[in-house]
């Protein structure tokens, strides 16, 4: 049985615990949080991740930056990133997209959307 690791970044505890428990849905998930961007590069830095799910609006570090820096670090930038924020904004979702975000889901999260995604990107069989 593969096992995926993922990485959960969101500062509202009640986001957090949505995606978690949406990704828990994937066969031999394990999920790692973190609150913020500065928080998930410290954690990208202690163990590998399949894929990463940011929010846009963190304080600290946004997702954004978490992703550009995620890019543009070789160890990481081969890492699928799906953006999730409340701002339905086009321009969001293309700033998102051109700095190399592979997915992006509006707030209120759909699961179904989510998990879509994630068997997308990472080719898993349901």
């Amino acid at each position: 049985m593969s096992e995926y690791s993922f990485l959960v970044v969101e500062d509202s505890p009640t986001m957090r615990q949505l995606v978690s428990f949406s990704l828990k849905r994937i066969r031999g998930a394990k999920i790692v949080e973190a609150t913020d961007g500065v928080d998930a590069l410290k954690k990208l830095s202690e163990q590998p991740f399949h894929l990463i799910v940011a929010d846009i609006n963190m304080p600290l570090m946004d997702g954004l930056k978490l992703l550009s820096i995620v890019r543009k670090e070789p160890s990481y930038s081969h890492i699928p990133v799906i953006i999730v924020t409340t701002e339905g904004a086009d321009a969001d979702r293309e700033k998102g997209l051109q700095l190399g975000a592979n997915a992006y889901i509006p707030k209120p999260i759909q699961t179904s959307a989510l998990l879509k995604a994630v068997r997308e990107l990472l080719k898993i069989e349901e």
